[in-house]
């Protein structure tokens, strides 16, 4: 895939597994990515943020000190992060229902489960970069709209039947 424009992106692996770390690495620099970084935990991942401008995070769940949704948070969140839009692939192997979605909650742009395939780790860095989401701020979340599909024929203000409960008209 050299030549498809992934060359220029600047890319941060963090993940506790050095061997997954090496393999990301890899498929990386098959499709022409050259500058990535890495780090083996989400706070040496803030601190390789301080210094190096990224494009792109492709990070591990379950980590510590700092695990996946704990750095994504930070980046979203604090008013220390250097990029809270920076998009954020979520690459594990904790797929339960509830880990989905307090990845999603914290503000994940995608999620993929391990094993890995080049196929779809190419798929998902090609539509964040071509196709990028939208990003929503409200009291309890800042992050990627986490709607995908926006309803046809639909003139309201709302995308959900029920968000007019939460409208207070005086």
């Amino acid at each position: 895939m050299p030549g498809s424009g992934f060359e220029r992106l600047r890319v941060l692996i963090v993940e506790d597994n050095q061997h997954m770390r090496s393999l990301l690495r890899s498929l990386l620099n098959s499709i022409g990515i050259r500058e990535i970084y890495e780090a083996g935990h989400g706070s040496a991942a803030l601190e390789v943020l301080n210094d190096k401008r990224c494009d792109l995070v492709l990070s591990d769940l379950a980590m510590k000190p700092m695990d996946g949704i704990d750095f994504t948070r930070e980046i979203r969140q604090s008013p220390k992060s250097v990029n809270p839009f920076m998009p954020i692939v979520m690459i594990t192997g904790h797929t339960e229902k509830h880990r989905v979605e307090v990845a999603r909650d914290a503000g994940v742009t995608e999620f993929l489960a391990k094993p890995i395939t080049a196929q779809s780790l190419f798929a998902r860095i090609g539509q964040i970069m071509e196709n990028p989401r939208a990003f929503v701020r409200c009291a309890s979340y800042f992050g990627p709209d986490r709607r995908r599909k926006a309803q046809e024929g639909y003139a309201g203000p709302w995308r959900r039947h029920d968000d007019t409960q939460d409208v207070h008209v005086r």
